[in-house]
């Protein structure tokens, strides 16, 4: 880790968890100097190993501020983040199995892709959702912002929903050789018109009040116990709910297909163990150096002493369940991922779909995606080497078990 703290540039400090300034891009770069020099930053920047450009805030970054909020500094995908589980199935147990539909990985593939919508896609029929009708008997705290109350009737629709983009649902082998299971999504449309939203209201205030944060920095606040900064708060965090009830509707599709797939072709019993649902894009408010802050997270993770999370590789590579060390210096943070080394349009440049293909097959991965056009953003090259970021947050979280891709569902 290293401390970026230019004279005349940065009013706080920035602490980074990489070994130099040149592995940071140079927009992220920009990026973190803007937040830097927000007048409500509680002690310092923290920038994650997997820290790349975002918007308005880098992504691997977390932030504490004082009293207020940044939508933008959430971001889109509010309550985006990981759940797994672990089961007492050895994978050499299943994986030569043919079930008539293909090898058992590719059958468990095929069944969630018809199961699960995935991109765009959503459920035709209204799905049940404890987290929408909560809200529905809350409207008091919703219906002032009437633009926003027509996505909870659509939210019904996309619960238990993938969606695109770098969301996936995966089949991995733990190190000891047993069957996991691992999701990567939020909160859909949902999340997205929450920030936009409020996004649109902060600078719209930040300008009615002169506020000196430049509109450039696309990072536009509310102060927290404000009439917005409240509202925002309870959009926030029923987006928040809602995202850990869109994962584990997915992943019990997923139990259940496995469990009814494993019972038709062999005497095995399938227990499921070791459940994890961690989010990695949201603010809460903690108490950081003697202080009540809201921390902002934006692609980071949680990581309390003790505390167990996932840490998802690239498609094709390495994941990780980690125990957090509390570290104070990252507001007990770690990565949420291997981090982009390139964007998507220069990913599809890079790798040609054939080679992305090639990549998975000679790895042995089941690739479950309707349109493999786009596939080369998702290439495990398009990622940093998940390794040499798990290698530069070890003062952050320790490896509990190392996981490896088997198959993979894309949107």
């Amino acid at each position: 880790m290293y401390v970026i703290f230019e004279k005349h540039e940065t009013r706080s400090p920035i602490k980074v968890w990489l070994e130099s300034i040149e592995d940071i891009d140079e927009l992220a770069r920009d990026q973190a100097k803007n937040l830097s020099n927000l007048p409500f930053i509680h002690k310092w920047i923290a920038l994650m190993p997997d820290v790349h450009a975002g918007m308005g805030m880098p992504i691997g970054g977390v932030i504490a501020c004082r009293n207020a909020v940044i939508p933008n500094a959430v971001g889109v995908d509010i309550g985006c983040g990981m759940i797994f589980t672990s089961t007492n199935i050895k994978v050499a147990d299943v994986k030569d199995i043919e079930t008539g539909n293909g090898s058992f990985f590719q059958n468990i593939v095929g069944n969630i892709m018809r199961n699960i919508p995935v991109g765009f896609n959503r459920h035709k029929k209204i799905q049940e959702s404890k987290s929408l009708d909560k809200a529905k008997e809350e409207m008091h705290k919703y219906e002032k912002d009437f633009h926003l109350a027509s996505e909870i009737d659509m939210g019904y629709y996309q619960v238990g929903t993938l969606g695109g983009g770098n969301h996936f649902i995966e089949l991995q082998e733990d190190d000891n050789g047993y069957l996991c299971i691992m999701i990567h999504s939020g909160s859909r449309h949902f999340g997205k018109e929450i920030c936009d939203y409020f996004n649109k209201i902060a600078v719209e205030i930040n300008e009615k009040y002169h506020s000196n944060i430049p509109r450039e920095y696309r990072l536009a606040f509310l102060p927290a116990d404000s009439e917005y900064g409240k509202r925002y708060i309870d959009w926030m965090n029923l987006a928040l709910d809602y995202a850990y009830e869109n994962r584990d509707k997915m992943l019990s599709v997923v139990k259940d297909t496995l469990t009814r797939v494993i019972s038709k072709h062999t005497d095995l019993n399938i227990e499921f163990d070791n459940l994890i649902n961690c989010h990695h894009n949201y603010a809460s408010i903690e108490n950081h150096y003697g202080s009540n802050v809201w921390v902002h997270r934006k692609g980071a993770t949680r990581a309390r002493l003790n505390e167990l999370a996932v840490i998802p590789g690239a498609m094709g590579s390495y994941s990780y369940v980690v125990r957090g060390l509390g570290n104070q210096e990252s507001f007990m943070s770690c990565s949420h991922g291997a981090g982009r080394r390139y964007s998507r349009t220069k990913a599809k440049a890079e790798f040609s779909v054939e080679s992305v293909m090639t990549d998975l097959k000679n790895q042995d991965v089941i690739l479950g995606k309707q349109n493999k056009n786009d596939v080369a953003e998702e290439s495990r090259f398009a990622y940093k080497d998940i390794s040499e970021v798990m290698e530069n947050q070890k003062d952050l979280v320790e490896i509990v078990t190392e996981l490896k891709t088997i198959a993979v569902v894309k949107g």
